[in-house]
């Protein structure tokens, strides 16, 4: 029997001897007498500690759940480094443990099942610093309301994720022309065919943030503050990430998939950079077949373009876009069948921008060598009595199969 049902049958009975006085003064049509207005009170002065109790265990309960949440969308599990397990581990109270016994020990995350990407939408704020009026005060509500914003999906959208110990450098094998068969006459040459191959390299990027509380914060917070930083580093570093995974050159960064992607469609000069309709569906068909009805086949484009894309009719005055899209996937509906995935990191419509990405998006690989850390210091901010923590990633990324596996539209440049 867990602590919070006891509790909860313990008030049950606190209650029911509550009611036996009131309903015998009620059914003998009289007052309390003096001995059970005192038995009255005292029930009551129960029921309020017991419900004081209950509501504490419940809220650590649920605290926990959403920090394993914000983990999860940072593509990690419950840290356990403490010899705490991931399934019954009080992370709050070992977080602040940390602090109380300065521990200095990092607290180490893997990305053992990334499945819907850096993704916790959170904005990031430098408010954790307070004075004695500040968040530290008597009464404090335990959630924070917490402002929303676009991140990156590449991860979500079906991005292959390799996980290393070390950040040394990883060569993918990749072939970019096949081997070919012809008939031969009897007793004629056969012909040399070799396929073609070439490597991918990957590395390792080291991806960072640091953000402070004041000591008194870290120890007498009211609310899920592990929680909150995970998701800070989630969408700090997914972010750093997210751009360059969309756009980097690849030159002392990752190489973003739209660097590496090929031309599928160009849109007509007359429509200014724009779309329509039949751009989308001969774009969808312009990507081999194989690659297009992979699992992973998936539709990129930033949130405004995506406006764009609902109203979108096809000859019988149908909507292309369907708002049904496939459960848990993170997608915001389907085109043509496919899933489709707003990142802000995608271009704009515009002139010679590239503004949707359609493809096997498994193909972009994303490596992350060794685990995420996050590690604190009472030195760096010594003077101010402030304890910094910090949240570093390696991460590196680059579209393997460049063969025509992911293809973009266009904005014509006339």
């Amino acid at each position: 029997m867990s602590l919070i049902t006891d509790l909860r049958e313990r008030r049950q009975r606190i209650w029911h001897d509550a009611r036996t006085v009131l309903d015998t003064a009620e059914r003998e049509k009289r007052e309390l007498t003096g001995v059970e207005q005192s038995t009255w009170n005292a029930n009551m002065t129960d029921l309020d500690a017991l419900d004081q109790r209950i509501a504490t265990l419940e809220g650590g309960e649920q605290r926990e759940r959403e920090t394993a949440a914000a983990f999860a969308a940072l593509g990690v599990g419950v840290p356990a480094s403490r010899g705490l397990s991931s399934a019954d581990a009080d992370v709050d109270v070992a977080f602040r443990n940390a602090i109380l016994n300065n521990d200095r020990r990092p607290i180490e995350v893997r990305p053992e099942a990334i499945r819907s990407g850096f993704r916790p939408g959170i904005e990031r704020r430098d408010l954790l610093t307070t004075t004695g009026s500040g968040m530290v005060a008597t009464t404090f509500h335990n959630r924070i309301v917490r402002h929303m914003v676009d991140s990156s999906a590449i991860l979500a959208a079906g991005a292959t994720l390799l996980q290393t110990d070390g950040g040394e450098p990883y060569k993918v094998p990749k072939s970019t022309a096949m081997s070919t068969a012809a008939i031969v006459t009897e007793g004629g040459t056969i012909t040399e065919s070799d396929p073609t191959l070439t490597t991918a390299a990957l590395g390792a990027y080291k991806y960072g943030f640091i953000v402070q509380v004041s000591s008194e914060l870290a120890q007498d917070a009211n609310f899920d503050l592990l929680g909150y930083l995970a998701e800070q580093a989630g969408q700090a570093i997914g972010n750093g990430f997210g751009a360059h995974a969309i756009t980097g050159t690849g030159t002392a960064q990752p190489r973003g998939i739209t660097i590496d992607t090929t031309l599928g469609i160009t849109g007509a000069a007359s429509v200014a950079g724009a779309f329509t309709a039949d751009n989308l569906i001969d774009m969808y068909h312009s990507v081999a077949e194989p690659y297009a009805r992979s699992a992973s086949a998936a539709w990129l484009m930033r949130n405004a373009t995506l406006g764009a894309v609902r109203k979108l009719k096809d000859s019988q005055n149908r909507y292309l876009f369907d708002v049904n899209a496939p459960a848990g996937s993170g997608a915001s509906g389907t085109l043509l069948g496919r899933p489709v995935y707003a990142d802000p990191n995608v271009a704009a419509v515009g002139l010679s921008a590239k503004s949707v990405v359609f493809g096997d998006l498994s193909k972009y690989w994303v490596r992350a060598a060794g685990p995420v850390r996050f590690e604190r210091s009472d030195e760096f901010a010594f003077s101010t009595d402030l304890v910094t923590f910090r949240a570093l990633a390696r991460l590196d990324g680059t579209l393997v199969d460049t063969t025509g596996s992911c293809k973009h539209f266009i904005g014509n440049a006339a």
